[in-house]
């Protein structure tokens, strides 16, 4: 309907000045005697121009019509493209008026055409060598809007660092939006002269890098387990594709790694960039390896890996659950640590399994699932995916899971899930005993502790299930308990 509306004013009007056409005998029968044959036959020649632009009116909004797109969204989100690119639009108004002046010269005025085009074509050859360079813009534009190489919204990169949002495409220009807010004007030539990326086309997800440099030290296995966990706790980081990490080359200073993943919107390249090398950052900090350094002179080169003594301490000082135990009985704890190694795609604990033991993580990244309502058990499958399991959360390097098992006995709430080769070290209630038993007062923070935790898991799994909020734990039946299971 609101088509036709369109049209319908052009129509009616051309229908007006159609019929003062055809009436034209009768017109100048009666006009004559009043205005005069001067006045007659140029009110003759109003109205037949008229009839033209009308005429080129009416395909001008046929133009519009046809160009516009079917509204809306499409099946992607993204307002629908127009039918006809907006530049190849302009030209075909352009085309339709210059027509209708055409037509009026040459049946209105009776001009002889031809000879006025030929004239004029000195004018139109100089016109054109000084506006060259303007032309040829004009005329990329017009193939840019044909072949579709980017549309508005899409993120274009034209050389190294120059890089924005498409917000315009003129008849001369393409303008950019940068992720700093500034416009970047390109002339169409130059965009359709050179090479550029489009990172939204054919699809808005794709791949980028970070390098890293660590010294040859470190085993390769190692880092890339370390690089690997790194980018999937990342924010903004796809997790399919999943995210790989490949040697690049073995420098003088050590072996250059790039740890590669995918993202979705360019406009998010830094902050993702960021939230990647900080997690990078401090996944080697939990290890204790460094970055290489630049190797200035031919020496005796120190171990750049910790003991796995000082690891262990590090690991369990900053864990909140030991905050209250002094430094030599961290160390006596961390002494006692085993160390395990846990397959990508293998549980570390499952669900409903009895457990005396927490877990400390020092390497690699692990999922929280817990059994759906309808489901009462599970079946390994590849990538430790299983079906049935909600996810609560990811764990990374520094986390721990199992404490309520080996603080009360009670059997594994949740699977733990490796997502890549992982290290862990486990923490045995023989290994604990001893310190409780020298300082029972320490039972009270741990049950503190473990009820906050409880809480927060508690929580978690309701939300997913759309159940209502649990009751909060209570810290003193938690003591209770631990008290029961280590005789205290």
């Amino acid at each position: 309907m609101s088509a036709l509306r369109r049209l319908s004013a052009p129509a009616l009007v051309l229908a007006l000045l159609t019929a003062l056409v055809a009436a034209k005998p009768w017109l100048h029968r009666h006009l004559e005697p009043f205005v005069g044959p001067d006045l007659s036959s140029g009110f003759d020649i109003a109205v037949a121009s008229a009839a033209w632009l009308v005429a080129a009116w009416g395909g001008a909004r046929l133009i519009d019509l046809l160009a516009a797109g079917n509204g809306g969204l499409g099946p992607d989100g993204a307002p629908r493209p127009p039918r006809i690119p907006r530049l190849l639009a302009d030209l075909m108004r352009f085309f339709v008026y210059g027509v209708a002046v055409v037509a009026i010269l040459a049946f209105v005025f009776e001009q002889p055409v031809t000879g006025l085009l030929a004239t004029s074509g000195v004018a139109i050859a100089v016109l054109g060598f000084a506006l060259r360079n303007m032309i040829a813009d004009i005329f990329a534009g017009i193939a840019l809007n044909i072949e579709h190489p980017y549309r508005i919204g899409d993120w274009l990169e034209l050389s190294p660092g120059v890089s924005g949002r498409v917000d315009e495409i003129n008849w001369r220009a393409t303008r950019l939006i940068a992720g700093d807010g500034t416009a970047i004007v390109v002339p169409n030539g130059i965009v359709a002269g050179s090479r550029f990326v489009n990172y939204s086309r054919p699809s808005p997800a794709f791949r980028t890098t970070v390098p890293i440099l660590l010294d040859q030290e470190v085993p390769v296995e190692r880092a890339k387990r370390i690089l690997l966990s790194a980018m999937l706790c990342a924010d903004g980081v796809l997790t399919t594709p999943r995210p790989d990490v490949v040697v690049e080359a073995v420098t003088p200073n050590g072996i250059s790694y790039l740890a590669r993943y995918w993202l979705d919107d360019f406009g998010r390249v830094a902050l993702v960039r960021d939230s990647v090398l900080a997690a990078v950052v401090g996944n080697l900090a939990r290890a204790g390896i460094e970055p290489a350094r630049p190797k200035q002179e031919i020496r005796r080169r120190q171990p750049a890996l910790p003991d796995t003594d000082t690891l262990r301490r590090g690991l369990l000082r900053q864990t909140e659950l030991f905050d209250a135990f002094d430094d030599d009985e961290v160390d006596a704890l961390a002494l006692a640590m085993r160390q395990i190694h846990v397959p990508a795609g293998s549980p570390a604990v499952r669900q409903g399994d009895a457990g005396e033991s927490l877990f400390v993580i020092a390497e690699g990244v692990f999922d929280v699932q817990v059994a759906a309502p309808a489901s009462a058990f599970f079946t390994d499958t590849i990538d430790g995916q299983r079906p049935g399991m909600l996810h609560l959360t990811r764990l990374r390097p520094g986390d721990l899971f199992g404490e309520m098992s080996l603080l009360t006995g009670q059997p594994r709430s949740a699977s733990v899930v490796a997502c890549t080769d992982s290290v862990v070290f486990e923490l045995a209630r023989n290994h604990l005993d001893p310190v409780l038993r020298r300082r029972p007062e320490l039972a009270e923070r741990l049950a503190e502790l473990m009820a906050e935790r409880q809480s927060r898991n508690a929580a978690e799994t309701n939300r997913q299930q759309g159940a209502a909020p649990p009751p909060t734990v209570e810290s003193q039946a938690l003591l209770t308990r631990l008290r029961g299971f280590f005789g205290l």
